[in-house]
């Protein structure tokens, strides 16, 4: 991180860039650098280098981009032993990579992305895969697209296998569709590993919340919902005056929102408010 740049202003910096030109290891660092004001960034770097450096001595006589993969499994849940964290599910810091790293347990997205990231630096391209549910990787092999599941051990699979992980975590509601196994960019990962981190903290802590919707915000700037829930959780802290205009902006941006007459008497709510405390 450049000297007097802040995570925030870092992150901002990284995800204006297009996709291709994405750090992604870095900027899932800066999520948790707020968290984590000492955060040694090039550390964790450091940290992937290294799992690389294990798969590579393991994979020197693989024979097929499948060889590279079970050496990556080998390596990340075998000798390093990472696992999904299936007991503190909602923990915050299973969508932190720094903890991830360190911990060795994390949820579906954060595992995958330490599996994309590893797999980058022994020459594999792996992408995330975002099932309904689930988060996911893939890699294009000869023979068609391999997935790997990273929250179960790195257990690999076709695109059979997925239709029946999704319908076992529908309970058979939800049939595979082609749209579900497209891979997604940098910044929907990102996005995504925010959306987690603002699930986890919306209830109990709204200034935690407040901040990963910032940060969405930064990827994606006009998304109506979180414009609006930015306002109200503003509203919610007490900064009146940025919540009403943020409120506003979203009624700009959805005037025909299903909640757009609640919002505009949620605006006038805030007003009056604002006109007592003045």
């Amino acid at each position: 991180m450049q000297k007097g740049n802040s995570p925030r202003e870092r992150f901002k910096e990284i995800v204006s860039r297009d996709d291709e030109q994405i750090n992604f290891a870095e900027a899932a660092l800066l999520i948790a650098a707020e968290e984590y004001p000492r955060l040694d960034i090039a550390l964790y770097l450091e940290k992937l280098d290294r799992f690389g450096d294990l798969v590579r001595d393991r994979a020197a006589q693989a024979q097929s981009s499948r060889d590279v993969l079970s050496a990556i499994n080998a390596t990340l849940f075998g000798e390093l032993c990472f696992r999904g964290n299936v007991e503190h599910y909602y923990d915050p810091r299973n969508s932190f990579l720094n903890e991830v790293i360190d911990r060795r347990t994390g949820i579906p997205i954060t595992l995958t992305a330490v599996y994309i990231e590893v797999a980058r630096r022994v020459g594999l391209h792996v992408e995330g895969v975002g099932m309904p549910g689930h988060f996911i990787a893939k890699l294009a092999t000869e023979s068609g697209d391999l997935f790997i599941d990273a929250f179960n051990g790195g257990r690999m699979f076709g695109q059979a296998g997925c239709a029946d992980l999704l319908s076992d975590m529908s309970g058979g509601k939800i049939k595979l569709r082609p749209e579900h196994l497209e891979a997604v960019t940098k910044k929907q990962i990102l996005a995504r590993m925010l959306a987690n981190l603002l699930g986890v903290y919306a209830a109990g802590d709204q200034a935690r919340a407040l901040r990963a919707i910032e940060r969405i915000l930064l990827i994606n700037p006009g998304s109506p919902p979180h414009v609006r829930d930015r306002g109200l959780l503003l509203a919610t802290l007490g900064r009146t005056t940025e919540a009403i205009a943020e409120l506003e902006r979203y009624l700009m941006l959805a005037p025909d929102a299903p909640d757009a007459n609640s919002i505009r008497e949620q605006v006038k709510t805030v007003r009056q408010s604002q006109a007592r405390l003045n």
